[in-house]
């Protein structure tokens, strides 16, 4: 067991580091405030091969794993630029078109993926729904050699910025009491699909959608892998997302930590540094800890995802997804307290930050239903829902 990243990712981390710091909290919130998107930080990030670092080297990836992504976006988090499309694009629907897609998918989504040029996004949240997967009425129905697919979903990230969405599905002849998942590539721009932006209270440059599928024809080679296999396919997606979205989380604990820290170290009242008090200290403290723990659980979770260990994954990955969504808001929160007044004024850049690390605790799955797992998976007790 090594606790040491290897030199490679080290690297990475610092050369990302470096790129995130180009651009910073300041351009990642005024793009945001705008209305508009990071598709420099994108593109950049993508012409430098960090956004298919986890991707098969012969489709323009680096060849590497779900560790050293989750590296990347990290890295781009601290700098004050946590780009959640990373989550879904390179992570998910790269990860699952690159282990289960036909060699056409991989040719003509793969590259793009990697270098920017091209987003994927992915969309599984129904209305009648949500946690319970189980109730996906998103139905395929077989039309010739092709489908035809109907439903809705609701609170997908970045439909706006793709060029397609990775839709989970169920097939026509699937019964309602068991999930049967189907995926399938489908281009923003077919006929009889439409999305909607939602209102969020949340400041960020990914705005979240409804969409609306009305007898979306598509071609037999929509379909990503097998039909009756796509139990397995789904959950090869859905690990790396909570191991990203552990990432998400942590880069923004070291961004809101690195800010309270510098402010208590400087900030001066009664002759003192205020980080000199232990009403201050131990808090950030306690922060650092639970940051480091927290890191930890993901960095097991995207090892043992990187070997192939797909079930032991999905309990560290949980367990991450928990622990930095955790820390993130206990940094924020304590971020803004250390600041006082000055925590909630605009050029300090935390008060956005209040509710986006929220979202950490309900997305991409909730804190319930991780304990939920945790509970019934690691610890035997009987199933709660």
């Amino acid at each position: 067991m090594n606790f040491t990243e290897p030199e490679e990712r080290t690297q990475l981390r610092k050369a990302v580091a470096e790129l995130g710091k180009k651009y910073g909290g300041e351009y990642y919130m005024k793009q945001a405030r705008a209305g508009a998107k990071t598709d420099e930080l994108w593109h950049e990030a993508g012409r430098l091969g960090y956004l298919g670092v986890n991707l098969p080297e012969e489709y323009g990836g680096g060849g590497a794993g779900i560790a050293d992504l989750a590296a990347v976006l990290e890295e781009l988090a601290a700098a004050g630029c946590p780009l959640l499309l990373m989550v879904v694009s390179p992570a998910i629907c790269g990860t699952v078109i690159s282990r289960f897609g036909t060699e056409d998918q991989k040719k003509t989504w793969l590259p793009g993926i990697a270098d920017g040029s091209k987003r994927m996004v992915f969309a599984i949240t129904e209305p009648d729904a949500g946690s319970n997967s189980h109730r996906i009425t998103t139905t395929a129905k077989r039309d010739g050699d092709g489908w035809i697919l109907s439903g809705r979903k609701v609170f997908i990230s970045g439909v706006d910025e793709a060029d397609a969405v990775l839709i989970v599905g169920r097939t026509e002849d699937a019964k309602t009491g068991k999930l049967k998942p189907a995926l399938f590539i489908l281009p923003t721009d077919a006929p009889g699909f439409e999305y909607t932006k939602i209102p969020m209270d949340i400041v960020a440059p990914e705005n979240q959608f409804s969409l609306f599928l009305d007898d979306v024809h598509l071609p037999a080679e929509a379909l990503v892998g097998e039909e009756d296999a796509a139990i397995a396919q789904l959950f090869a997606g859905l690990n790396p997302e909570r191991i990203m979205g552990a990432s998400f989380s942590l880069g923004i604990t070291r961004y809101a930590l690195d800010k309270a820290v510098g402010y208590a170290n400087q900030r001066q009242v009664w002759g003192v540094p205020i980080g000199s008090h232990q009403g201050l200290a131990h808090p950030l403290a306690e922060i650092k800890v639970e940051l480091e723990l927290a890191k930890l659980m993901t960095q097991k979770a995207a090892t043992l995802y990187d070997s192939g260990d797909d079930f032991g994954a999905g309990e560290s990955a949980n367990m991450a997804k928990y622990a930095a969504a955790e820390a993130a808001i206990h940094a924020v929160d304590q971020a803004v307290q250390t600041h006082g007044g000055n925590g909630l004024a605009t050029e300090y850049g935390l008060g956005t930050l209040l509710t986006s690390v929220r979202l950490g605790r309900i997305a991409p799955v909730s804190r319930e239903m991780v304990l939920n797992f945790v509970g019934q998976h690691s610890l035997g007790l009987p199933k709660s829902y």
